[in-house]
């Protein structure tokens, strides 16, 4: 942690962030500062306002922590000139508060459902993941590193606030992370909330985005000689072409079968697929068209698309499975750190402790992937009734840190270092002596 990121904080700043990092991974139950200090082993040492001002009034940017944790993601994560994957989605951190900043009512997804609506009070947070495969799993992870928090039009205008849309905040978050890779290939994928002209029409150009589309999406395809007007601008679009529904009912085409690895599991499915434009939300540039039939359920079909012509059916279906990892990351916050437990309520702590939660999940996963999923302190207890279990989860990655930092003291700095490379270090047997052959 501290060579990963104490170069975005003060020499104090990172002294009261590790403690507060330390307590945070020990505590069980209900998250907050002052249970971090109780579970580190701090409380009645040091006073609690040191670590309450660590947010508040700290001078360090969440975005540069975001940084420094980017850079190492794809320096030890990521496979060396491939595609780095990204995935946005937002989520809701229930809370409740009268002095709360950015407390507002939001529509759960998770309790709502097509005909009834449930409204929550909390916070939106839209995050920004890379996607990447850690040695100890088999299914793709994502882990944060941009977060921005949405509030409503009717909070902006009681705080005096400008108002931004969740896309605004999000195409502000896709150029910052395409400035610190911008020789490298980016490929963006997210839900149909975010497949709009906000998030496309300017996307930067080292990033393809690969999301849902609308099954009645008006489709054209490009404009040719014979479609240009004698006189007038340039046609920007060409003729109309069938709607991804009229394309999936029609007989003209048939169905072809594809072996697509999604959801940990080999499956075939039947897919259509055009090259065309979508001109309300892309403009007029051209975008590969994937319409996969859904033989159960409700649903009988999914449009996917991408702004790369060149990618493969196989690809466009797979990337945007992968999109599943970072429902997977927001359930791991919330029920293992705790990301919508903080009781902050200014602007500024409310703004930096739960990207702060979201940076310790992505810093967690990059220690362990750094050999310490092979460390006796990493094996999972044995439970006969889940033999299927391939791999280590986040639940896996909590347990072997809280056990690396029983009797760590984590103000003595000095020995930190020395304590938790003696704890996940391997242990090697030691070679047996004569006397031992003997015995």
């Amino acid at each position: 942690m501290k060579v990963l990121l104490s170069p975005a904080l003060t020499r104090p700043g990172f002294a009261n962030a590790l403690v507060i990092f330390c307590g945070w991974v020990q505590t069980h139950g209900p998250h907050a500062v002052t249970q971090a200090l109780v579970a580190s082993g701090v409380a009645g040492r040091r006073h609690h306002e040191a670590f309450h001002r660590f947010f508040s009034r700290g001078t360090w940017n969440p975005d540069a922590l975001g940084r420094l944790l980017f850079d190492a993601i794809v320096v030890h994560l990521a496979t060396p000139g491939a595609t780095l994957d990204l995935v946005l989605d937002d989520t809701l951190a229930e809370k409740k508060g009268a002095h709360v900043f950015g407390l507002s009512v939001h529509v759960d997804a998770k309790r709502s459902t097509k005909r009834f609506k449930v409204f929550t009070f909390g916070h939106v947070w839209v995050v920004l993941s890379i996607v990447v495969r850690v040695p100890f799993s088999q299914r793709p992870w994502a882990l944060p590193v941009l977060f921005r928090l949405y509030r409503t039009k009717k909070n902006c205008n009681r705080h005096r606030g400008k108002y931004f849309k969740k896309t605004e905040l999000a195409h502000e978050m896709l150029r910052i992370v395409a400035g610190w890779a911008p020789t490298a290939r980016l490929r963006m994928s997210a839900d149909c909330a975010y497949a709009n002209e906000t998030v496309l029409h300017d996307l930067p150009e080292n990033m393809h985005f690969v999301g849902a589309m609308r099954p009645d999406a008006v489709l054209t395809a490009l404009p040719t000689d014979a479609d240009r007007k004698k006189t007038g601008r340039r046609r920007v679009r060409g003729v109309v072409l069938p709607k991804p529904s009229q394309l999936a009912r029609s007989t003209k085409h048939r169905w072809k079968k594809h072996t697509v690895f999604i959801y940990g599991a080999s499956r075939t499915v039947e897919c259509r697929t055009i090259d065309a434009q979508w001109y309300q939300a892309a403009g007029p540039r051209l975008l590969r068209i994937v319409v996969v039939r859904v033989p159960r359920g409700k649903i009988d079909m999914r449009v996917f698309f991408t702004t790369d012509t060149t990618m493969s059916i196989e690809d466009v279906v797979q990337t945007y499975a992968g999109r599943w990892a970072t429902e997977v990351t927001f359930r791991d916050l919330k029920q293992l750190l705790g990301f919508g437990d903080s009781q902050a309520r200014k602007r500024t702590a409310v703004e930096r402790t739960a990207p702060f939660v979201g940076f310790m999940l992505s810093t967690l996963v990059l220690w362990f992937a750094h050999d310490v999923h092979r460390a006796p302190e990493a094996k999972p207890p044995v439970r006969p009734w889940y033999p299927h279990k391939r791999g280590l989860c986040f639940a896996d990655i909590v347990r072997t840190a809280q056990r690396v930092l029983v009797g760590v003291d984590v103000l003595d700095l000095a020995n930190n270092v020395d304590n938790l490379r003696k704890h996940h270090t391997p242990r090697r047997r030691a070679a047996p002596t004569p006397e031992s052959r003997a015995a």
